[in-house]
């Protein structure tokens, strides 16, 4: 049987140490009495939640799966589910960062980010039913009237309702501008929804009373394309003006998705017959209002994948130190046993070494963005609104595509380290690799992903939001360039800062041309970025830990996290050499290829 420990102590270092969020939050009015203690009470206690309530059921949700009633369209979770999803709500975790106004403890996103990932990591089927929830009291949140606020914000904030985002049809999946799904207008100002839609992530359970359904469809007089979708708020049951619940609304589960993972959840098919709904946003709108839902699940697919990573990594580490097998290859190291602990071989430790070296950058990046998300929302000064709001948007691609990408690997490699019992069900890695797959597909591919970055965020502003990154290098460099134990740190992210500014620029005047040029590159542009933000990040982390060293603390969690630095620099950061070298060898060798691929 699998185990999982809370990573707090790491969690604590970026929060504390590295990025000062107590500090930050002093000058957001909506935070400023949030404090280090309050934010390590409540992820203390959240940890013990998910290492508790939810990961015992992680292995029996995969087994069981979800049960589908045909007769009446109902779907029961894995047994434990729903009872866990009570204790959730007892707890108050749904309400964690929610507006006051509607019951939520208003703390800040991050640390809801960290509890989200500790869930994550414990049972990333069982996370995705209220994690969804999230999106939708996000979406309506920015967008809804007042009367819809009124009437779903504080269910959806309590947790007592959970909401889902129904986008996919299974003619278009990423390309929504075909979507058929129709909404007709009634007298009383509400439209009747009519359409097919795949992939619903917790389209249907029997862990919460209503599910709050936000629906893409065409009015009938919508223009062609992307600029004819609008949403809708589809309701499981209809509510009544008090906020009782109402009759069933036509909204109906029709089969549930056989998948390689995450069995636990709920993969719904959603037929809707005429369901009423009521508009969200502006009418031929509704992209626009459901990207505040999609972004916020890109950032949540790419911390699922986080969590997968450090579990993964946890298990590969103990089972390494455990398990005995050959013997080192400079003389046995454990001479009172008949072989060694395969943690002894390099290639074990590199595979470790990795899974860890992903978990660590990629849980610094995690917590940065829930920080500038928290500023773009609360920071007085519009100014850093802004300038937070646009990080965001250029990380965000690089957290779903880049920590999803790495995750797929780190747990590849950690059931690797299991040799033969890796592949073995009750050890539980092959689970978390099924599980991870989805990652990279859903919420945009990460193809999709690496287009929006170099496509979009990059080349769409002439590189003006990757100069607004390149600043924070170049004020750590300023920082410490002439700190000779820094060096190891610092030299590589200053000399890749620098070659990106002349690979983007390459590729912008080649895709100028050729815009097939940029889908050539975009992918490998993507993992050249993730690589620069997470060397920073690294480099950050160094920091820290050499100032604490210097001042004499003897914690060996630093002295770790340098070793870890240095691995990543010296195993994974030169990985983007070749990605620059690929992708400026261009488009040719794929577009010119009708023989190899007839």
């Amino acid at each position: 049987m699998p185990v999982y420990n809370p990573p707090l102590r790491d969690m604590q270092f970026l929060l504390h140490e590295v990025f000062k969020v107590a500090d930050e939050y002093k000058a957001l009015p909506a935070h400023a009495e949030t404090d280090a203690d309050t934010i390590n009470a409540v992820l203390e206690e959240g940890g013990k939640f998910a290492a508790e309530v939810t990961f015992p059921l992680n292995i029996s949700g995969d087994e069981e799966g979800c049960t589908l009633d045909k007769a009446t369209h109902e779907v029961k979770a894995p047994k434990g589910f729903k009872e866990a999803y009570a204790q959730y709500i007892e707890g108050g975790w749904a309400a964690l960062s929610c507006d006051t106004e509607y019951g939520g403890q208003g703390l800040p996103f991050t640390v809801n980010q960290c509890f989200y990932e500790m869930l994550n990591s414990a049972n990333q089927a069982w996370a995705m039913y209220p994690g969804l929830s999230h999106g939708a009291y996000e979406a309506l949140h920015a967008h809804g009237t007042d009367e819809q606020k009124k009437l779903y914000l504080p269910k959806l904030t309590s947790g007592e309702w959970t909401g889902t985002m129904c986008l996919t049809e299974a003619h278009c999946g990423t390309d929504l501008g075909m979507l058929r799904s129709k909404a007709e207008p009634q007298p009383d100002g509400t439209y009747k929804i009519t359409g097919n839609k795949i992939f619903i992530s917790a389209g249907e359970h029997d862990m919460a009373p209503n599910i709050v359904h936000l629906v893409l469809a065409r009015l009938p007089d919508a223009p062609a394309g992307s600029k004819g979708i609008s949403l809708f708020v589809v309701p499981k049951y209809k509510v009544n003006a008090d906020g009782s619940l109402g009759e069933r609304n036509p909204v109906f589960c029709g089969g549930l998705e056989h998948k390689m993972g995450i069995h636990g959840n709920a993969t719904a098919q959603i037929n809707l017959d005429g369901a009423i709904g009521t508009l969200v946003g502006q009418p031929n709108k509704g992209l626009m209002a459901m990207f505040v839902m999609m972004n916020a699940a890109r950032l949540g697919v790419g911390n699922q994948s986080l969590g997968l990573t450090e579990v993964a990594y946890q298990n590969a580490l103990a089972y390494a130190k455990d398990r005995i097998q050959m013997r080192s290859l400079t003389g046995p190291k454990a001479k009172d046993k008949p072989a060694d602990p395969i943690i002894v071989h390099p290639d074990v430790r590199k595979m470790l070494l990795t899974a860890k070296a992903y978990a660590e950058g990629g849980r610094a990046l995690a917590i940065f963005c829930t920080l500038l998300l928290d500023k773009e929302i609360h920071h007085p000064d519009e100014k850093v609104r802004a300038e937070s709001a646009d990080l965001v948007a250029l990380l965000t691609p690089i957290v779903k595509a880049f920590l999803t990408d790495n995750g797929y690997q780190a747990t590849t490699m950690c059931q690797q380290v299991f040799g033969g019992h890796g592949y073995i069900k009750e050890w539980g890695m092959e689970q978390f690799v099924r599980d991870s797959r989805i990652n990279m597909i859903y919420e945009g591919t990460n193809t999709v992903q690496s287009l929006d970055l170099l496509g979009r965020k990059v080349l769409g502003n002439n590189g003006a939001t990757l100069k607004k990154f390149g600043k924070l290098i170049a004020k750590l460099v300023e920082e410490e360039g002439v700190n000779e134990k820094m060096a190891e740190f610092i030299n590589p992210v200053a000399y890749l800062g620098d070659q990106m500014t002349k690979f983007t620029t390459e590729l912008g005047f080649k895709g100028f041309q050729n815009a097939d040029e940029v889908g050539a590159a975009a992918v490998d542009y993507l993992r050249v970025a993730g690589h620069l933000v997470f060397g920073y990040f690294f480099a950050r982390m160094a920091q820290v830990a050499l100032r604490e060293i210097a001042a004499g603390n003897t914690d060996p969690f630093y002295g770790a996290k340098l070793q870890t630095a240095r691995f990543y620099f010296a195993k994974l950061f030169p990985e983007t050499a070749m990605l620059m070298r690929t992708a400026r060898n261009g488009s040719k060798v794929l577009m010119d290829t009708e023989l190899a691929l007839a």
